[in-house]
């Protein structure tokens, strides 16, 4: 105790005050930190009756095709390229396969191919753009 005493006296006002900020940085942090934990986990458990359900991703599948049609068909006409087109209907064959699985009974397989798609289709959809340049 003596020691941390000692070394206290040998320390500058700035330098306590810089950890004191810290020190209360940090708890502000840890109090944000609990209050969006509780939030999200009281979120989720209400959301995730909602967002399980298989009508939002068919929802979403119309929409990314219907988005996909309009911009890699303005895309084509444009720049003349059909590369972007065919890998965004690669993405979009992905997605179309998540959502005709039987809902639930394979779940990571669904979610693997929603995601694979998803990803490949916005790889798609940086590829039209690039080529409008």
């Amino acid at each position: 105790m003596r020691y941390i005493v000692v070394m206290a006296r040998h320390d500058s006002p700035s330098i306590i005050d810089r950890l004191d900020r810290w020190a209360i940085w940090l708890s502000a942090a840890c109090v944000a930190h609990c209050v969006a934990t509780t939030a999200a986990v009281a979120t989720l458990a209400v959301a995730g009756g909602v967002l399980g359900n298989p009508v939002i991703h068919q929802v979403g599948l119309i929409a990314a095709m219907l988005l996909g049609a309009v911009a890699f068909g303005r895309g084509l006409l444009r720049h003349r390229q059909a590369l972007p087109m065919a890998v965004g209907a690669i993405g979009l064959a992905l997605m179309a396969a998540a959502v005709v699985m039987p809902h639930g009974e394979n779940h990571l397989a669904e979610s693997m191919l929603t995601i694979a798609g998803v990803a490949v289709l916005a790889g798609a959809h940086a590829l039209n753009r690039r080529a409008y340049r």
